[in-house]
């Protein structure tokens, strides 16, 4: 049976993960995660995606990235990213063979419901972990950046991050508390379970704008209910 094609929608965020083989490492030490992170601005630039977020786990990454206008850029960018990483960590590690567990997974953001809840969701991954007390305590992730705490300019702020305050402080500060807002069940299940179902990550009404835009419909199960939406 032919392996379903995968959903992209152009100027729209996704939320991407991507897993180690087997569940292997994929970053081993501080130098791994640069080496990915310096890849990420790298291949981000050249093929004009966006970044909005961004986690490194040690053996799994998660992305919310926008691939802009053409639709293949997504593809492209973490082909790139992905085998860079590959090359690098075998020669690294004296191994061969697949790093990354087959096709990373994928799933459209309704931008003005969930890309900040996404966003969220993938900055918590270190709490959920039980690694860190806070989110911006853990290097390897855009959270830092989002509340000052580190700098990258490469990231882009998505539009309802910035919505959040007229001031960088103000929107630091707003971010924060956003972070450590309770998470209901059920916005956490639609986000986790649409990114593995290759599904989108909206309400029925995002569901419709898509059959509009492309004659295509990608169901969802469960619907969440996130606690901000841009003003």
């Amino acid at each position: 049976m032919p392996r379903q094609s995968r959903f992209v929608l152009a100027n729209c965020p996704h939320h991407i993960i991507q897993r180690g083989h087997n569940r292997q490492l994929v970053f081993a030490d501080d130098e791994d995660y640069l080496y990915y992170i310096e890849n990420l601005q790298e291949w981000k630039t050249q093929l004009k995606c966006k970044i909005y977020a961004y986690c490194l786990m040690s053996n799994h990454v998660h992305l919310v990235a926008d691939p802009g206008e053409n639709v293949e850029n997504l593809a492209q960018f973490m082909k790139r990213v992905g085998g860079r990483q590959t090359r690098y960590f075998n020669k690294k590690e004296n191994r061969s063979g697949s790093l990354w567990e087959g096709r990373y997974k994928s799933s459209p953001i309704q931008s003005n419901r969930y890309l900040l809840a996404c966003c969220r969701y993938v900055e918590l991954n270190p709490v959920r972990a039980g690694m860190v007390e806070f989110p911006w305590e853990y290097m390897w992730s855009s959270c830092g950046v989002k509340v000052g705490e580190r700098k990258h300019e490469w990231l882009d702020l998505d539009p309802f991050y910035q919505s959040l305050g007229e001031t960088e402080e103000n929107r630091e500060t707003a971010y924060k508390d956003w972070l450590i807002e309770s998470i209901s069940d059920e916005e956490m299940q639609l986000i986790r379970e649409a990114a593995q179902r290759g599904q989108l990550t909206g309400d029925a009404n995002f569901i419709d704008e898509v059959v509009v835009k492309t004659g295509r419909r990608i169901e969802f199960r469960g619907r969440g209910r996130p606690h901000r939406d841009k003003k």
